[in-house]
């Protein structure tokens, strides 16, 4: 007879093992990775901003699980709805009945987007990646989609073919028709859609890998140009949306901007429950589903899942009445300013940039003869080891977990939950601090790290 399932015990029994379990059975090369770097950390609690680890020592999370912790860890809202959904013992995935969460959900996003008219429910970012390019590919009747260079869209097949970085994209070759083209350059739109053969341009608002935002009059100046030629416009939110910019979505910075179809991910899982969302014009949706023969054409067997779609509903609750996105534009001009005013203080310090709560730190080549000697000597090893330099103390000196923006990238992008306030600025900009004046005085400890990381580097070519 076996045992009833005790999962607080499993994890008092086993999980003082997760590095090991993780080398031997999952990625083997995510442990390698954390143990060199120092972040094998081991963390026992969280809750809104914060981690606690086995000694009770509290951890300021500025990553947000990549985006998907909008609202924090543990929000009491978004756990209450998921207790209710699972005690309310709903005839849920029957896969021949509409249930209503799906549609609540559906009215409540479309409040926030009200040029679009429906919604997709997938169950990841990809996910509604790899939706919009499928509906944006047959509404249009056209194969090729644009994607930006360095953008980062996913990495199933349909969204890797989008994907702006080659160390993702090698060896997974043949992908789907597809053509990069230089963020905010127009001349470069102009002449793919001149080819007659474009479905539509993918784009983030502001890209993840090293937070590049697109110029004032751009979104709004390719709406016109794919519209000219009967391309779609997609706006890929999943990291950008709900909030994380000041804005519901980080398109509405720029008036008149009014995507065709819309992708967004992450934070509307309330960190619970894996959710993807793709909203477009009813005309897409109608051709896409154009009869009954065709009403599973497209589908995902989790999609619309009531726990999902609890979580959903609870987060833009949540986003509403506690007035989650001023918060979030408010505390990111802080943050910003105040890194800001660093820039010339710090020769390694070259550009902070971003909107609201998604800010990236950039460095750069020093002036001096002593540091800039030591920069040269990490550029030659690979590109990016500096920004790693910084996150490391950062998490082991001063407890804030960060992370580097993006491969052989020397920028930290800074993602924290979008409920974080002064206090939460003032300690990241004073660890920061201390870290840049380490870096600066040619402290022992920073640059000895820097010295241990270009050996690996070395020895991973």
């Amino acid at each position: 007879m076996s045992k009833e399932f005790d999962l607080a015990r499993l994890l008092a029994d086993r999980g003082a093992e997760r590095y090991e379990l993780h080398a031997k059975y999952l990625n083997h090369q995510l442990p390698r990775m954390l143990h060199t770097i120092g972040f094998d950390k081991v963390y026992e609690r969280a809750e809104g901003a914060y981690f606690w680890d086995e000694d009770g020592n509290d951890y300021l999370d500025m990553l947000a699980g990549f985006g998907v912790m909008g609202l924090g860890r543990h929000h009491p809202v978004v756990r209450k709805a998921l207790h209710d959904v699972l005690d309310a013992s709903l005839a849920d995935l029957t896969r021949f009945d509409c249930q209503p969460l799906p549609g609540l959900l559906a009215e409540r996003l479309l409040a926030h987007s009200p040029h679009l008219d429906r919604v997709f429910f997938g169950n990841s970012g990809t996910e509604a990646v790899e939706t919009a390019l499928k509906f944006a590919r047959y509404a249009t009747g056209r194969p090729r989609v644009l994607y930006c260079g360095h953008a980062f869209h996913g990495l199933t097949t349909g969204s890797l073919s989008v994907n702006g970085e080659s160390g993702f994209r090698d060896g997974f070759a043949p992908l789907l028709p597809d053509t990069a083209v230089p963020l905010g350059d127009l001349d470069a739109l102009r002449a793919e859609l001149a080819k007659g053969d474009v479905a539509g341009l993918i784009v983030e608002p502001i890209q993840g890998k090293g937070v590049h935002g697109t110029r004032p009059g751009y979104l709004r100046a390719a709406q016109e140009l794919l519209h000219q030629h009967k391309a779609l416009l997609i706006a890929d939110e999943v990291q950008t949306g709900l909030g994380r910019t000041g804005d519901f979505y980080a398109y509405q910075h720029e008036e008149g901007v009014e995507p065709d179809l819309v992708c967004v991910a992450k934070a509307l899982s309330g960190g619970y429950v894996p959710v993807g969302a793709t909203l477009g014009k009813d005309w897409i949706f109608k051709k896409v589903y154009s009869s009954m023969d065709r009403v599973l054409v497209h589908s995902a067997s989790f999609g619309s899942n009531a726990q999902a779609m609890a979580a959903g509903l609870a987060v833009l609750s949540v986003m509403e009445n506690e007035e989650v996105v001023a918060n979030a534009r408010a505390t990111g001009e802080l943050l910003k300013s105040r890194l800001t005013a660093l820039v010339d203080r710090y020769e390694l310090l070259s550009d902070v940039r971003g909107r609201g709560l998604m800010i990236g730190i950039e460095f750069g080549r020093p002036k001096s003869l002593k540091l800039r000697s030591r920069w040269t000597m990490l550029q030659a090893a690979r590109k990016g080891l500096f920004a790693q330099m910084v996150v490391v103390p950062l998490l082991q000196k001063h407890r804030i977990l960060t992370q580097v923006s993006g491969d052989h990238l020397e920028v930290i992008k800074l993602i924290p939950p979008l409920i974080i306030g002064e206090r939460e600025v003032d300690r990241f900009v004073e660890a920061f601090t201390a870290v840049m004046d380490d870096a600066h005085s040619g402290g022992g400890l920073m640059w000895d790290f820097g010295k241990t990381l270009v050996k690996q580097a070395v020895a991973n070519r």
